[in-house]
C-alpha cells in the first residue's frame, strides 16, 4: 500500500496534513499524543499496523496542529481545538457515517466527537484510552514527566518510549524515540501531554449512543486498565475487550490481535497470519531468511538497500505474529 498525503484547513486557518491509505468506506483514525505521518509510515511495525487496518477500506489519519507535517500553531491545545481539527479532516468524507478509531489521547477526542455528532459515526473504537487524565498516574509522576519533556526532550522521549512500547524491539524503540522528537518541539510536546493529563470526559460518556468497542491491553503501563473499564461502563452497551500485553502504542506487541478485534467489530474480514498474508517480495525475503541470510545479504541478493531489507523482515515478523528471525526460518521450512 502507498499513502496519499494532502492538506486541509481548519476553521481558524490551521493547516493540517492528512494521509489516506486504501479504498472503500472510511475509517478515521485519531492518533495519540504525537504523530508524524511520514515517520510513522517509515517505521515497519507502525506501517504494518495501518496497512492491516486499511485492508478493504480507506484509512484516514492526520497530524494535529503543531505536529508532524502539519503547520505550527500558537494556539494552546484544548479539546475544543481538537474537535475543530477533526471537523476539518472529516468535512470531505461525504454524508455517510464513518467509523471512528481513537487511540490514547485520540480516544478522548473520539468520545467527544461521537457525543456531539452521533449521526456522523457508524461505529466507535477506543483503544488505550481513559475517562480522567488525572487518574492516569499520581500527580508527582505527571509533574516529573512534564518537567523532563520540557527541560530535556531527548531524554524525555527516551523515557516515554520505554513506557509506551516495552514490547517493541530495541531498534524500534530507538527509532520511535527519534520519531517523537521529529514530531514536535519540546514546548508542543509538553503542552499536549499536559492537556492529556487535564482532560476529563467522564461527563460525556452517557451521551455516546454509537455502537462502541473499548479495547485495552491488560498491562498497559501508560493508561491503567481501570480507566478503560470506566470508559466501557460509562458508555451504554459498549463492548469491552481486554488483550494481553504491556505496550500502550497499538503497533507494539501483539498488534495482530488488536487489529483483529477492531476489524471484527467494524464488520471487516479478519486476516490470519500465514503464507497468504505475505506479498510476493516478502515471500522472497522469507526464503532468504530460511537460507540463513543476514539483512545485508538479503539486500545484495534482491538489489535493494539494507534498510529496506530490514523493513521487509520486520513486516514479515509482524504479519506472521512471530518474535524472531529464527521463527520465520522455521515457518518457511515448514511451508516447504
Amino acid at each position: 500500500m502507498q499513502q496519499h498525503l494532502s492538506r486541509v484547513t481548519a476553521a481558524d486557518g490551521s493547516e493540517l496534513a492528512v494521509a489516506t491509505v486504501g479504498a472503500g468506506r472510511p475509517i478515521v483514525y485519531v492518533s495519540g499524543w504525537l504523530s508524524h505521518l511520514e515517520r510513522g509510515w517509515e517505521l515497519p511495525e507502525e506501517r504494518a499496523f495501518y496497512e492491516s487496518l486499511a485492508q478493504g477500506c480507506r484509512l484516514v489519519r492526520y497530524d494535529r496542529a503543531g505536529c508532524g507535517l502539519s503547520a505550527p500553531t500558537d494556539r494552546p491545545p484544548s479539546l475544543e481545538y481538537e474537535l475543530e481539527q477533526l471537523a476539518a479532516v472529516v468535512a470531505d468524507l461525504g454524508p455517510e457515517p464513518f467509523d471512528l478509531v481513537g487511540a490514547s489521547l485520540g480516544a478522548a477526542v473520539a468520545v467527544a466527537w461521537a457525543a456531539a455528532h452521533p449521526e456522523s459515526v457508524r461505529r466507535l473504537v477506543l483503544y488505550g484510552g481513559w475517562a480522567s487524565g488525572a487518574a492516569i498516574s499520581p500527580s508527582s509522576a505527571r509533574e516529573h514527566v512534564l518537567a523532563l519533556v520540557e527541560s530535556h526532550w531527548g531524554l524525555g522521549s527516551d523515557v516515554l518510549t520505554d513506557l509506551f512500547a516495552p514490547d517493541a524491539s530495541p531498534s524500534a524503540r530507538a527509532e520511535f524515540a527519534r520519531y517523537q522528537r521529529a514530531s514536535s518541539s519540546a514546548a508542543t510536546a509538553r503542552a499536549l501531554l499536559g492537556m492529556s493529563y487535564r482532560l476529563d470526559i467522564s461527563g460525556l460518556l452517557a451521551q455516546v449512543v454509537t455502537p462502541t468497542l473499548v479495547v485495552h491491553r491488560s498491562g498497559d503501563r501508560a493508561a491503567p486498565l481501570a480507566q478503560a473499564t470506566a470508559l466501557a461502563e460509562g458508555i451504554d452497551g459498549a463492548r469491552f475487550v481486554v488483550l494481553p500485553g504491556r505496550s500502550h502504542l497499538p503497533w507494539a506487541g501483539d498488534a495482530h490481535e488488536l487489529v483483529s478485534a477492531i476489524r471484527r467489530f467494524l464488520g471487516l474480514r479478519v486476516t490470519r497470519g500465514g503464507a497468504g498474508a505475505l506479498t510476493a517480495r516478502q515471500q522472497e525475503v522469507a526464503a532468504l531468511i530460511g537460507e540463513g541470510c543476514t539483512n545485508r545479504e538479503i539486500a545484495a541478493r534482491l538489489g535493494i538497500d539494507e534498510r529496506s531489507a530490514e523493513g521487509h523482515v520486520e513486516r514479515i515478523r509482524l504479519r506472521l505474529g512471530f518474535r524472531s528471525r529464527s521463527q520465520i526460518a522455521a515457518w518457511y521450512a515448514a511451508q516447504r
